[in-house]
């Protein structure tokens, strides 16, 4: 599988929408959007992503079919990474391989990476990659609209 990453441009966002409003794949992110079907918080979201520097967002391409998302941006002084994959790709490789393209182009260490307990699938990708679990936590989950457990992973 040949993947490449690239920067996000404007005729991307409708499919990351479609993506990010699919019931499983919110369900599975769970730290979504308080809505994932509202166009205009999406558009507001990624206007204020794409507006600061520090925040790094590329689309991953297998072929000439846009497949994914990955990013890095940084919350409360902690440097985190984010992916997301077109739901009809899961379990193919592909957030692995991204994640590691990503990682060779983001020195920055140590990273922070966050999972939903109850995706495995998005752990195993993580520690693939060498982030190892350093905690968890519970947290609001707007995309189950309950509290789960969270783990946080960490990369040196």
């Amino acid at each position: 599988m040949t993947i490449r990453l690239r920067p996000l441009r404007d005729d991307d966002l409708d499919q990351l929408f479609r993506w990010e409003r699919d019931p499983d794949a919110v369900a599975m992110a769970a730290f979504t959007r308080e809505d994932p079907t509202d166009r205009a918080a999406f558009d507001a979201h990624y206007r204020r992503v794409r507006a600061d520097p520090e925040n790094h967002l590329l689309v991953i391409e297998q072929g000439a079919q846009l497949v994914g998302a990955v990013s890095t941006f940084t919350i409360e002084q902690e440097r985190e990474v984010s992916y997301w994959i077109d739901p009809a790709r899961w379990g193919r490789g592909i957030a692995s391989a991204a994640l590691a393209l990503l990682l060779e182009r983001e020195r920055q260490r140590p990273l922070f990476a966050r999972a939903a307990a109850h995706n495995p699938a998005s752990a195993a990708v993580l520690l693939r990659n060498g982030f190892v679990l350093v905690g968890s936590e519970t947290s609001w989950a707007a995309g189950v609209g309950r509290e789960i457990v969270e783990h946080v992973y960490r990369l040196d």
